[in-house]
């Protein structure tokens, strides 16, 4: 009855089950895969509220890739950054998935594929899917610290090959794309054909960045690049639906892949009003969240590392940025197993490796959000729990 894009099965995993009964049955525990900064103790001011009372919002005006006031917004955003972007260049949507979705129809024919990062956030199985291509994984290995190889990219890509997504700072491992490797997956997206989408939604959020970091896919002109955010990481404001692309590369190739997408964005006008004429204030407003989760995830981080050596078979790789962070333990039992452990044991959650398709056990994720009044001692009982030394 049911279309084959959507999956089979709805079941929650083992792991999803338990803590949820535990929800059910009121038996507290500490979430450390918590990704909502609307839910950990984030001030929020109310001069949001009062950007979306803009008298322009009563005002119908539909434009396919954005208002005026949204994408001019938007490249300033981008300028804060410290990267120049014309508001001629971006599109704006109801989110970054929104974005993902528009570009795989702009990009592709069904059954096209399109080259995607593993490890990293389980999405782009889901959503490549439900536009009917393929996501075909790359990997990416701990010991080069989860660098690209573009090598192994030329072997993995075909006749049917639309688009290389790099992910940066990656979710979770935190891993940026270098300046060279970003000078060599250009030059080999060109030499395809192909288009390079960077998610970049939490490029601001730093921790041990590299000097030799890309800041982002827009830093080059060889291939048709798309840079990917949103008010949901740059201001966290999940509960604000605003997301953008902005494109990059050869002028003629961004020109025209902007009026395609045009038609393609004009058949759902799908992002309200009231956030676009609303975007440069909560963008302005935002900044403030921002630096409160910033400060956030510096110190539950250095927490995390500090913690993390009096545990001799721990490590905590280094993270250059976002909101999470990995654990690597010894590989003693399935990663969920021992997670469902951390639950039933410990009164903590974490996400284990496999939900972000690690190649191997002994990965775990936390998230990098929670207070440090909750985090610092859950933090403590994972690491014990996992230290078999």
């Amino acid at each position: 009855m049911f279309s084959s894009r959507v999956p089979p099965s709805l079941e929650p995993t083992r792991l999803a089950r338990a803590a949820q009964a535990r929800r059910s049955a009121g038996r507290s525990f500490v979430d450390l895969t918590e990704s909502n900064p609307t839910r950990v103790g984030v001030f929020y001011d109310e001069r949001i509220l009062a950007a979306l009372s803009d008298p322009a919002a009563l005002a119908y005006a539909p434009s396919p890739l954005g208002l005026a006031a949204a994408r001019e917004a938007v490249a300033a955003d981008y300028a804060r950054r410290g990267i120049d972007v014309s508001p001629g260049r971006v599109a704006i949507a109801a989110s970054t998935s929104e974005s993902y979705s528009f570009l795989f129809k702009l990009l592709c024919e069904p059954g096209d594929n399109v080259l995607v990062p593993q490890p990293s956030y389980p999405l782009f199985e889901y959503l490549t899917r439900l536009d009917g291509i393929i996501g075909r994984p790359y990997v990416t290995e701990a010991a080069d610290g989860w660098a690209i190889d573009v090598t192994a990219l030329e072997r993995l890509a075909d006749g049917r090959t639309r688009a290389v997504l790099v992910v940066t700072p990656n979710n979770p491992t935190g891993t940026r794309l270098r300046g060279a490797v970003l000078h060599d997956l250009a030059a080999f997206c060109a030499r395809r054909g192909l288009a390079l989408i960077g998610d970049e939604v939490f490029a601001d959020y730093e921790l041990d960045v590299a000097p030799d970091a890309a800041r982002s896919v827009l830093e080059q002109d060889a291939a048709l690049a798309f840079s990917l955010g949103g008010l949901s990481k740059t201001a966290g404001l999940p509960q604000l639906k605003l997301g953008w692309a902005v494109a990059g590369g050869p002028d003629a190739t961004a020109v025209a892949a902007l009026e395609h997408l045009e038609v393609v964005a004009d058949a759902y006008l799908s992002v309200s009003t009231p956030v676009q004429a609303a975007a440069g204030r909560l963008l302005e407003s935002g900044a403030a969240v921002r630096e409160q989760i910033a400060d956030r995830v510096r110190t539950n981080y250095g927490t995390l590392r500090q913690t993390a050596e009096t545990c001799p078979s721990c490590r905590v790789p280094a993270v250059e940025g976002g909101w999470s962070a990995v654990i690597q333990a010894p590989a003693i039992a399935s990663d969920e197993m021992r997670a469902l452990a951390l639950l039933e044991e410990e009164n903590v959650l974490v996400h284990p490796g496999s939900l972000f398709d690690f190649e191997r056990e002994g990965y775990f994720v936390v998230s990098l959000l929670p207070p440090p009044a909750l985090f610092v001692p859950a933090i403590a009982r994972v690491l014990r729990a996992l230290d078999v030394s």
